[in-house]
């Protein structure tokens, strides 16, 4: 059975008439279009899912629409704005931090849930919260590199 659920998603007030049952990765994917967000492993494994609920990084995969009722939701089609790629983005393409680029919007937005909470952090606090978002091409010290430039151009600011 449908119900409405409300949340902001992206900056912007949505109101859905959705199974609360669904998980939140196939309504942006399906039913939004956002196809950013990535089905990877569907147990919440790979990362590949990751969006930001309340500024804390979260697989989509796993969790139920409902359960973001209320909630600010922000997808890797969020983080840009006015057309201009946010520093985090940046930098991963300044890095060249991919290779196939099917892991890249979940690697994105784990580093941006990090650095959200830790503008500045250490190397071993990138690798502790990279750890759980897999990478099959093997990009990882150029995604950790990535993460080091996106934390010095940002200053400590999330923006």
């Amino acid at each position: 059975m449908k119900k409405t659920i409300s949340f902001n998603l992206n900056g912007q007030r949505m109101n859905l008439d959705v199974d609360p049952s669904r998980t939140l990765l196939w309504v942006l994917r399906n039913d939004l279009g956002l196809t950013g967000t990535k089905y990877g492993c569907g147990e919440g494994l790979c990362g590949a899912c990751t969006v930001i609920i309340d500024r804390k990084a979260v697989r989509a995969c796993t969790l139920q629409v409902k359960e973001v009722a209320g909630k600010g939701v922000t997808t890797i089609e969020g983080l840009a704005k006015n057309g201009e790629l946010h520093a985090i983005q940046k930098a991963f393409v300044e890095h060249d931090a991919l290779q196939c680029g099917y892991c890249t919007p979940g690697m994105i937005m784990n580093a941006y849930s990090l650095l959200l909470t830790t503008p500045q952090p250490s190397r071993s606090q990138i690798i502790d919260s990279m750890d759980g978002n897999l990478c099959r091409c093997g990009a990882h010290r150029r995604i950790i590199a990535a993460i080091e430039t996106a934390a010095k151009q940002m200053g400590g600011a999330p923006r």
